[in-house]
């Protein structure tokens, strides 16, 4: 069966073949078994962007230069953004941009990602320009329909002619609105812009990967098979193994829903067929590499990416994500309102 898998395995993939030079067998953790020990907290958080700035071209790498001076512009960037709002400040134009968080709250990281002492450009390293494949005909037409998970604001209710609205109700909304589930920080786990403290509990029969955003907990089988194909979940199902001291997991098995909005990153719910490996590898003490190759159907060929997961001894902190909370009251209230201006009603 794991033989069978890898063999499958896309070309993409092979470019993750170009590992960096591993620690000895005595420098990194070990179980009682012999096997690497994978537990921990790991802080994801990077400047380097999932896909590349198209001006970089095939250009995998920044200079010693580049990287000093993106780390230095993130840390201006935080400071000036953190400081505290005005609390007597005036309300934003209408149709203006309403805002956000302020610095205090996001969690971007502090320098590039850095493997085999270069800093990269990218996270995604297949195709050779760091960006997504082009979508497939398929991928067009999923998301021919849904609705962008950012709009521009125009002060009106312009999904008025739509048959089904985005602010009909809770439901109609989005489940990242609604802080259900995140697909693109889960599978393949991918950084954000906060909350990004991933924690491994490793026992020999089970992985465990807690996806604090949003509260997700990933639990992966050690060898076990996968389950019947009509046995779906939004994260699919995980099974692992050891090609020597890599872990390496499986992913298939994804539900395919009918969300009504994208996801930040521009995904509906993941598609059917979909299977995601991954591979965790010891580098070092204290860090590990992570790296991924995504057969979907919604895209004309696979990618693949990777990038290091550093350890740390500081502790997860709560998604309380209050957009699916006291925020969700609110934006249905907006709603409301622009819907009886735009009927003529005094809101």
């Amino acid at each position: 069966m794991k033989t069978g898998i890898l063999s499958l395995l896309p070309l993409a993939s092979l470019t993750l073949a170009t590992l960096p030079v591993l620690a000895a067998e005595s420098d990194i953790p070990r179980t009682a078994s012999g096997r690497p020990d994978l537990s921990g907290n790991y802080d994801i958080s990077t400047l380097t962007p999932v896909q590349r700035n198209p001006e970089f071209g095939d250009r995998r790498v920044f200079t010693a230069a580049e990287a000093e001076a993106i780390a230095h512009n993130a840390e201006v960037l935080t400071t000036t953004r953190s400081q505290d709002s005005d609390p007597n400040r005036d309300a934003p134009p209408a149709g203006a941009n309403v805002g956000g968080y302020n610095f205090f709250w996001l969690d971007r990281g502090t320098a590039a990602a850095v493997i085999d002492g270069e800093y990269r450009t990218s996270i995604l390293i297949d195709p050779a320009d760091g960006r997504f494949p082009p979508l497939s005909e398929q991928g067009r037409e999923r998301r021919a329909g849904l609705y962008p998970f950012s709009k521009k604001n125009t002060g009106t209710a312009w999904w008025l002619d739509r048959e089904l609205g985005p602010y009909d109700g809770p439901e109609t909304m989005s489940i990242a609105d609604r802080c259900i589930y995140s697909q693109e920080a889960t599978m393949p786990v991918l950084p954000k812009a906060y909350n990004n403290l991933k924690t491994i509990v490793q026992t020999e029969s089970h992985i465990v990967i807690n996806i604090e955003w949003m509260h997700h907990a990933r639990i992966i089988r050690m060898s076990s098979e996968h389950l019947p194909a009509g046995i779906t979940s939004r994260s699919g199902d995980s099974i692992g193994w050891w090609d020597g001291d890599t872990l390496v997991v499986d992913t298939t098995n994804f539900r395919e829903e009918s969300w009504l909005t994208t996801t930040l990153f521009g995904e509906p719910s993941p598609p059917a067929g979909l299977h995601v490996i991954e591979r965790f590898t010891r580098t070092d003490d204290d860090t590990l590499l992570y790296q991924f190759t995504v057969e979907s159907p919604d895209f004309e060929a696979p990618f693949s990416g990777e990038y290091p997961w550093p350890q740390t001894t500081s502790k997860s902190y709560e998604f309380a994500c209050h957009e699916g909370n006291y925020a969700m009251g609110n934006m249905l209230r907006g709603a409301r309102t622009l819907e009886k201006q735009a009927s003529g009603q005094t809101p």
